[in-house]
């Protein structure tokens, strides 16, 4: 068990952040069978490309790199904020010292594929760090690019429910919503998904959490250069790969108010301004707008302005219909 003791001054340093490097780190454990396996659709969809870029690209020498627990941390640098972007990460990666890199290739890359003679001339050249990212930027534009705007809508979303559970129920629900496994207890978070790792004290700097739609169960980040760190799947996460189980069922919903409408009125188990839900759901922005305009006029809807956006949730009548479709 992982826990992390935890003093009012970290609750208040706590923050959220975004992290498209660690999303991309997942994908590609995932599709290198490391981590959680992806859904049929996307597999099939992404899996031709992938096995294209490790052919012609340096990327089997970023897959060494990982284990199945952990991986090395200048692949995925710690994110600053919530406009993380590629860009800003792929940065990083490329500033990467030499001398960093090469300590953490040497700790991370032990297994099979590091003793590959191609993929150890990459680990043990002068280049090493610019050949890895230009493989990882490869890897971005062709398996994660055209996907994100609708990924990291559901990340956004995801944080703008969490910030109104901690202004409405505090920070201990909020922690404990994150997975099945962390509870407060006496001061403190413990999660019980890791096996035995120990205490970790905070020293006011507080946690980072981080959404993630590729994340398996739960990760923690404990050592420098990352904050102690929180890595949890986002809500929205089971609509986006179809986990039918976990997803309501509109039909009822559908035949009162037409598809699109339903899947709107669904998605807003959350407030979500019009740009995310159109991001999150693939849908046209205009469109998004003109049923959002139908559903408030039928008293299904009330927007309110956070901010620069404007967020829509749903009214008494429209939980209602929502809880009645089954």
């Amino acid at each position: 068990m992982l826990r992390f003791e935890v003093s009012v001054e970290d609750l208040l340093h706590s923050r959220f952040a975004l992290s498209p490097a660690m999303d991309l780190c997942f994908l590609l454990r995932s599709l290198a069978d490391q981590d959680r396996p992806l859904p049929r659709a996307w597999a099939t969809r992404l899996m031709p490309a992938f096995e294209r870029l490790r052919r012609e690209t340096e990327l089997n020498a970023a897959l060494a790199l990982h284990t199945p627990q952990s991986g090395p941390n200048f692949v995925a640098p710690p994110p600053r904020g919530l406009n993380q972007t590629w860009a800003d990460d792929l940065a990083m990666i490329r500033a990467t010292p030499l001398k960093a890199a090469r300590h953490e290739i040497a700790t991370n890359a032990t297994g099979p594929s590091a003793r590959d003679p191609r993929v150890r001339a990459v680990l043990d050249s002068t280049d090493a760090v610019s050949r890895i990212a230009e493989a990882m930027d490869q890897a971005w534009h062709e398996l994660l690019a055209t996907d994100w705007p609708q990924l990291r809508a559901i990340c956004e979303r995801d944080v703008v429910h969490r910030v109104g559970v901690i202004g409405e129920h505090g920070w201990v629900t909020t922690i404990e919503s994150l997975h099945p496994s962390i509870a407060w207890q006496a001061g403190g978070i413990e999660i019980g998904h890791f096996p035995r790792v120990g205490t970790v004290r905070l020293v006011g700097d507080g946690l980072l959490l981080i959404p993630s739609v590729f994340v398996a169960n739960i990760a923690a980040h404990l050592e420098d250069p990352w904050p102690r760190t929180l890595i949890y799947r986002a809500r929205g996460t089971a609509a986006l790969w179809g986990e039918q189980e976990s997803v309501p069922r509109p039909d009822a919903l559908t035949a009162l108010v037409g598809r699109s409408r339903a899947r709107l009125l669904l998605a807003l188990d959350a407030p979500a301004s019009t740009s995310h839900l159109a991001r999150s759901l693939a849908m046209a922005p205009g469109a998004v707008g003109d049923h959002l305009a139908i559903l408030r006029g039928a008293g299904l809807l009330v927007r309110a302005r956070s901010g620069r956006s404007v967020l829509y949730r749903r009214t008494p009548l429209g939980e209602a219909l929502v809880a009645g479709s089954g």
